[in-house]
């Protein structure tokens, strides 16, 4: 039995589907050419590196766990590299070591990546397992299409060994330099003199580093002009003399040139061939206006597991002469469902600049699969028919002819060195299709005159370009970092647009870039570090490749993050200086055994000093009580505690956790897994014992007989949840639904507020109420004037006041006209 490793559900159906196989139990079972099979899947990675601290000896734990700079940069030597399972994936590794147990081979199938992603998912699992000893292969694919699987089932080749496979090798490099790096976060983080978390890394700083010099070139751009002699025929063609002078002051342009006539030294035709084909940064930069990059990304990988597009993580630029001929019959189709006239598709044949040998998944492009119709494209959420539609007519532009245009070369009779040169439009070609916006205008003059007149012309220097998404990725580009998609999750990472980031380094508004204070900061504390330095990334990257080919050693390179995060913390530490940033002094830490392992705790616990008594309760692992500590209202309150394992933004620790808030006001209890202490009453009611276990328990209350502000009776539904009132945090009753005959309850500016069913006499219909919850104005007519006479109005929901109570109601904008 030869067992299939693939890297997630969908991949394993399209497998199966490839493959001949059938659904058994979780996985997937069959014969494919004589070959008795099984496929099974992983949910992505299911082992990951545990925290610094674990990765090395007892006595060393507290120093890798401090995010102290005197504990920086860390002994590469010291780490283990130890994984562990993640959280919620014992079931899927147990399925896959007992179904890969007795096969007689390994397939791994997991996407090849160019960074070695893939490969290193698989190799973990295999490790994680025990299953590496067993004879494994590889299959190498393009894409999932039926074709591309089953050529890469018949040609799949053989690991020896797996710590040898270079792809193997590649994604390991890759993985440990990522966690080593984690320490620049460390570095920035306690150098910035504040409670925010400075993420770095390869990619992350580089971004911020370039956006931020391109600010820095433009607060120091100077719009100082220049005058300069030069010449303009009859169709406003201009010609210029490269050695002129300029002068500061346009009285000091000489006047020395008179009317000339114009000879033309060349006229030709030439050629632009299409542009290249998209990656998933070029990708995500046409669609910025519209839709964020992890939005772009989330859809584009649904579409991909349908094979509507190509595969996502590529860093090829052109397709094989292989995925050319696939393509070929379906362009037809695939102009038809974008609106493009197939008949300006001639050029069937493959182009040198888009067609290549080698590569491995090829540009992004249309899939196999062309869907049925654009409609049909909205199953896979937010942009997916923009995705298409863009992939789809940058590649119909292969296949269409070149632009053509006539180029014509000048000079002037009595001045030769005032030249000119101007690019005439001839033939659209391609350009009937699709072409960059940025491309648009740069071929669109007009035939040289027969005359030219001398002017002073006033120029300026050039000045710098604002930042977006599409600059920033061009400038990646250009050194070759990152893939398209590493480029575009980055981006969406230090944006916030994937939400893994609490202190975004960069805003992106439609496509432009400002920076954030975190940014901004970030910048400055990283001016001239290595991790910023897009060319230590690019070398990194290179090395990354030499590394998979044996020709550097993984250990010995990684060693090389010693010197650089040494120089690094210099670096940064002279930038605080230089910023006068202060640095808060680090408390120290109080260390013991808990539960026989050795812990550190803060001396220190909501502004309350531990005693030594106290301290050596908290080890002990008994509670303790801490009396007289003020809430953000001014009260005084108590609470009971001991020490117990925690979570912060992901990292665990040990510190103190609450057991119990004595405060005579407030009452304590477990709420979704973690102590939380609420006000005895709400609105002027007091819960009852019943109503406390409903609410800690998560469920819905009846509160009944509050009074209103116009002193009505009335009743609300609500539960416990988080919430935020001036900037702070706590947990209290939210309603979720006023119960009361006259009123109706709705979600409004994201808060769920309760109504009059009626205004003026008039009860609101259901549609009106659906305008008027989501914040649009409505025009409501059947009002009668004192002069007897019918008009309309026109309002919206806001906030008002009456006699010094607020409220939301709706409020009359204007009068309708009938």
């Amino acid at each position: 039995m030869i067992g299939i490793l693939t890297e997630k559900p969908s991949a394993a159906r399209n497998f199966a589907k490839a493959l001949l196989a059938k659904k058994n139990g979780q996985n997937f079972k069959g014969n494919f050419e004589g070959n008795d099979i099984i496929i099974v899947h992983s949910y992505g990675h299911l082992y990951g590196l545990v925290y610094p601290r674990y990765q090395v000896p007892k006595e060393k734990e507290l120093r890798y766990a401090s995010w102290n700079i005197q504990y920086l940069p860390w002994d590469d030597n010291d780490i283990c590299w130890k994984k562990a399972p993640l959280p919620k994936t014992k079931e899927a590794i147990e399925n896959i070591k007992t179904t890969l147990e007795n096969c007689s081979e390994i397939v791994i199938a997991t996407d090849n990546d160019p960074s070695g992603e893939g490969d290193l998912l698989a190799g973990e699992i295999l490790l994680g397992t025990h299953l590496d000893a067993k004879k494994l292969s590889r299959m190498y694919f393009a894409d999932e299409s039926v074709k591309s699987i089953q050529k890469a089932f018949l040609n799949r080749k053989t690991i020896p060994k797996l710590q040898d496979n270079p792809e193997f090798k590649k994604g390991l490099y890759r993985e440990r330099l990522d966690f080593l790096s984690m320490q620049h976060t460390r570095i920035a983080t306690y150098y910035s003199g504040c409670n925010a978390v400075l993420r770095q890394g390869r990619l992350k700083s580089v971004m911020n580093n370039l956006v931020g010099k391109q600010f820095e070139a433009i607060d120091a751009y100077k719009k100082i002009p220049y005058y300069q002699n030069r010449f303009k025929d009859e169709n406003g063609n201009v010609y210029i003399n490269a050695e002129e002078e300029m002068y500061p002051n346009k009285n000091d342009v000489p006047a020395i040139y008179t009317t000339s006539s114009v000879i033309i030294d060349e006229k030709q035709i030439k050629h632009t061939a299409p542009p290249r084909l998209l990656d998933l940064a070029g990708l995500s930069s046409a669609l910025s206006k519209k839709f964020g990059a992890n939005t772009v990304l989330r859809t584009y990988q649904k579409m991909y597991e349908k094979q509507i597009v190509s595969y996502p993580r590529t860093e090829d630029k052109y397709i094989s002469p292989e995925q050319f001929k696939e393509l070929l019959p379906d362009i037809d189709k695939i102009a038809i469902l974008v609106g493009v006239d197939s008949s300006l598709l001639t050029h069937r044949q493959p182009r040198k600049t888009h067609v290549k040998a080698g590569g491995a998944h090829g540009a992004n492009r249309p899939g196999t699969n062309v869907p049925s119709s654009m409609d049909s494209l909205q199953q896979f959420g937010d942009g997916a028919e923009d995705i298409y539609r863009i992939l789809a007519l940058n590649t119909l532009a292969m296949f269409a002819e070149d632009y053509e245009y006539i180029q014509e070369k000048g000079h002037l009779e009595k001045y030769p060195n005032f030249q000119c040169v101007t690019n005439i439009p001839h033939k659209q070609g391609f350009k009937r299709i699709f072409c960059d916006q940025d491309e648009q205008d740069k071929t669109t003059g007009k035939v040289l005159g027969s005359n030219a007149v001398p002017f002073i012309h006033e120029g300026f220097p050039k000045p710098p370009v604002r930042p977006t998404m599409k600059w920033l990725m061009k400038q990646l580009e250009k050194c070759d970092v990152g893939t398209g998609a590493t480029r575009t999750s980055i981006y969406a990472e230090i944006t916030q647009q994937s939400g893994k980031s609490d202190y975004p380094l960069l805003h992106d508004a439609k496509g432009k870039i400002t920076m954030t204070e975190y940014g901004r900061l970030s910048y400055k504390l990283t001016e001239g570090t290595h991790i910023a330095d897009i060319k230590m990334t690019e070398k990194m990257q290179q090395t990354m490749r030499e590394v998979a080919d044996n020709r550097l050693d993984l250990t010995e390179e990684l060693h090389q993050m010693r010197n650089i995060v040494a120089d690094d913390i210099k670096t940064v530490k002279k930038n605080a200086t230089r910023l006068n940033i202060t640095i808060p002094d680090k408390q120290e830490v109080i260390t013991g055994l808990w539960q026989g392992i050795s812990v550190a705790i803060k001396p220190t616990w909501g502004g309350h000093k531990w005693t030594k008594e106290e301290i050596n309760k908290l080890f002990a692992g008994e509670e303790v009580i801490i009396y007289g500590l003020q809430a953000k209202d001014g009260k005084k309150y108590d609470v009971k505690g001991k020490l117990a394992r925690q979570k912060y933004e992901g990292k665990e620790y040990v510190g103190f956790a609450v057991t119990k808030y004595m405060s005579e006001d407030r009452i304590s209890g477990m709420w979704n897994n973690e102590m939380v202490s609420i006000k005895k009453e709400w609105n002027g009611h007091t819960w009852t014992k019943e109503e406390l276990a409903d609410l800690f328990d998560g469920k819905e209350i009846v509160v009944r007989g509050l009074c209103g502000k116009d002193g009505n009776l009335y009743d609300v539904k609500g539960k416990l949840a988080k919430q935020t009132y001036k900037g702070k945090k706590y947990v209290g009753l939210t309603i979720t639904e006023y119960m009361d005959e006259d009123r109706v309850t709705g979600i409004w500016n994201g808060r769920r507020i309760s109504i009059k069913k009626e205004w003026n006499g008039h009860t609101w219909t259901s549609g009106e109420l659906k305008s008027l919850f989501a914040g649009e104005k409505i025009t409501v007519y059947g009002f009668r004037g004192k002069n007897k006479k019918e008009y309309g109005v026109v309002g919206k929901l806001s906030e008002q006041s009456y006699n010094g109570r607020k409220f939301v109601g709706f409020k009359r904008l204007g009068f309708a006209d009938n």
